[in-house]
């Protein structure tokens, strides 16, 4: 009699002990058929926001964040350059960025959620060279009449205004990109997500 307590016992910890390592091991296999189906660390990358803390961007300060490769123009805008943008659409090639890609939300002539914020792919839009920050570069420092500073391409002479917008006779055909965006808080500025989802 004691002989079939135990044998019955046995079993159950035979059929337990078995359960639990069959359980195991398709857990050990699952898991990487399952982890397969994420994208990989690369890929993450490639499309992930990005945060960039901008809190002491002073007035004129330009900060460069890299998202998706390319580099991302960070510029903290002063009074006096924001109010400068009105005032020259004769001299630019698409003043209110109707071809421009931009999102939605954006200013039309400001090309910024927050106008004293300015946030632009910082790739030409001719041949992709990375156009030099010159906020205060005179017209005859690069023979334009008019220009009052803002990004120059040195690779073929285009010139944009400081929201982005290309002059007109200059090789690029269209206003420098600004790429989706929104903000947490005051300080912390997030590329690659829109504002609406943010």
């Amino acid at each position: 009699m004691s002989n079939q307590v135990v044998n019955k016992g046995r079993r159950q910890f035979l059929t337990v002990a078995t359960s639990v390592v069959g359980a195991a091991g398709a857990v050990g296999v699952a898991t990487p058929f399952l982890g397969s189906w994420n994208p990989s660390a690369k890929a993450k990358a490639a499309g992930a926001p990005v945060k960039a803390d901008i809190g002491k961007l002073e007035p004129g300060q330009m900060v460069v964040v890299e998202w998706r490769g390319k580099p991302v123009y960070v510029v903290r805008r002063t009074p006096e350059t924001i109010q400068d943008l009105s005032g020259h659409d004769d001299q630019l090639r698409d003043p209110l960025s109707a071809e421009s890609v931009q999102p939605a939300y954006v200013d039309k002539q400001n090309r910024a959620i927050k106008a004293e914020i300015l946030v632009l792919l910082g790739l030409c839009t001719h041949l992709g060279c990375a156009p030099k920050y010159r906020p205060e570069v005179g017209a005859a420092d690069l023979g334009g009449a008019a220009w009052k500073g803002g990004f120059f391409c040195p690779c073929h002479g285009s010139k944009f205004d400081l929201a982005g917008r290309v002059l007109l006779g200059v090789p690029a055909p269209y206003n420098l990109e600004v790429p989706p965006h929104s903000f947490e808080g005051e300080s912390v500025l997030v590329i690659g997500v829109d504002k609406e989802a943010a």
